[in-house]
């Protein structure tokens, strides 16, 4: 079925417990990626045979797999949690493809370990479509993240709120090594534990590093930026995570761990999508900062490889952290430039992106919308821009309007030309969360279809799709708010 080669194994049992899954009663495929299939050389006929559902549910194990749970710590709304790991995820094998490719396939769901604490272990229906969406929506907007093989469901009750049903998760990642991987070693003393988790990293994910003498520290400056760059990634199309816990983030740079995601619908820019976070720690506008300040405790918690001497390795520290405001920097503009269809990075670019962002918080205006029709106003055109009718602020907007116009013009720029480059930034089709909801409601009825639909349309975010307008528009009319909680 496919080709392991188990190399987190060899680091040893310091590092993850080897664990069974629990077996899930009754099983049943509820989606399956074929996209996600090809990156493991899997063909999809396999998908609806009795034995992959079975492995998939955890109820059989894979020929060559190996069933571990990581261990980690981690900063959970900042405050250091001491051991958390794998409380409902086991790694059930690493899948090297053709393209010599790994790829760690985990079955999230798959019920208790050593780490779960007072959990159960498993994730219900609700939770692994929403992973399932946000995955293949992020992926498909060009930003890193883990994917997801499969769901598998089950009649099995599971608490939550509510009495739910139960699934498993297959999620794929080239890793799934966090920052609190390395927390978790360093807060115990086992300094002598980074060293073997850090060479396995650069040896599987930064091979250039390999052999080098102070591979450390350029290993560190590469997440640091990666983590930087990725934070302008979520901010350029309105996504906030919601639990930027350490343990949430990926030693690769990716979108970790979809609980209670959002993508922004009326822009404010102190919103706050998990309904958990009562002090807004990671609202949309905090997520910049809240990257940092993990970057921070990854470079805390591998101190001991920079240097010998403490206060040296501090200095190393410092350096390698100076390394993220100026990579977000860079990269968040370049992005607000692509789009806004600018051509030229200029001084006043910063104050054109924010005085259009003003525009849009005080009137609560559609993000994703919003961007969208700016393609529509022509640089020659003193006609009012076709998207005013969505603005509450018109005299700001139309002096903006004025304002941009003049910019356009001064880079010479084509209408034409522009609309379909910032189409190509802008998309259309983000996963809103009364789409999820809708997909949810009708798997938890037996049909899994939407599933696929939603599916479908998130993978040409930027394309016009005219026969699926309908996914492109906001909550309709007297829905209730959907509120999501770190139980989603």
């Amino acid at each position: 079925m496919l080709k392991l080669d188990p190399r987190l194994a060899k680091l040893g049992e310091d590092y993850f417990s080897r664990v069974d899954p629990t077996p899930l009663p009754s099983p049943h495929l509820v989606a399956f990626n074929d996209e996600a299939a090809k990156l493991v050389d899997l063909d999809p006929s396999e998908a609806r045979s009795p034995g992959f559902i079975d492995v998939m549910a955890g109820n059989r194990k894979l020929d060559g797999g190996d069933y571990l749970s990581m261990v980690y710590a981690g900063h959970q709304f900042g405050v250091y949690v001491p051991q958390l790991g794998d409380g409902r995820a086991i790694l059930i094998g690493q899948a090297l493809n053709g393209r010599s490719e790994h790829w760690d396939l985990q079955l999230k769901g798959a019920g208790k370990t050593p780490y779960s604490r007072f959990g159960d272990g498993r994730a219900v229906l609700r939770s692994t479509i929403r992973e399932y969406l946000c995955g293949e929506a992020m992926h498909h907007l060009g930003i890193p993240t883990t994917r997801a093989l499969c769901i598998v469901g089950s009649p099995e009750p599971v608490q939550r709120e509510t009495i739910e049903t139960a699934a498993v998760l297959c999620r794929m990642a080239p890793t799934h090594v966090r920052f609190g991987n390395f927390e978790f070693f360093y807060y115990t003393g086992q300094h002598e534990k980074l060293m073997p988790l850090a060479d396995h990293v650069i040896a599987e994910h930064f091979a250039h590093l390999v052999g080098h003498g102070d591979r450390y520290r350029g290993w560190l400056v590469e997440i640091v930026e990666r983590t930087a760059r990725l934070m302008a990634q979520w901010q350029a199309v309105g996504f906030c995570h919601g639990v930027m816990n350490t343990d949430n983030m990926s030693i690769i740079g990716l979108t970790l761990d979809y609980g209670p995601y959002g993508f922004m619908e009326g822009f404010d820019a102190h919103w706050i999508c998990n309904h958990s976070d009562e002090g807004g720690r990671y609202a949309y506008d905090q997520q910049p900062m809240v990257g940092h300040w993990n970057c921070s405790r990854l470079v805390q918690a591998t101190l001991p490889l920079l240097a010998e001497k403490p206060e040296d390795a501090v200095v190393i520290g410092t350096e390698i952290l100076e390394r993220y405001a100026p990579a977000y920097t860079e990269a968040v503009l370049a992005l607000w430039r692509r789009k806004l269809g600018l051509r030229d990075a200029r001084d006043e670019d910063r104050d054109l992106v924010n005085r259009f962002l003003s525009i849009l918080h005080r009137g609560r205006t559609d993000f994703t919308q919003s961007f969208r029709a700016l393609a529509t106003i022509e640089a020659n055109s003193d006609a009012p821009a076709p998207m005013r009718d969505h603005i509450a602020d018109l005299e700001a907007f139309d002096a903006w309007v004025t304002d941009y116009r003049s910019r356009l013009r001064a880079e010479s720029s084509v209408d034409a030309d522009r609309a379909t480059q910032m189409n190509a930034a802008n998309p259309k089709y983000v996963l809103r969360n009364h789409l999820a909801q809708a997909a949810i409601e009708a798997a938890q009825r037996g049909d899994f279809g939407e599933i696929d639909r939603l599916t479908t349309v998130l993978r040409r975010p930027f394309d016009e799709q005219p026969d699926m307008e309908i996914y492109a528009a906001g909550p309709p009319p007297g829905t209730v708010p959907i509120e999501v909680s770190c139980s989603s």
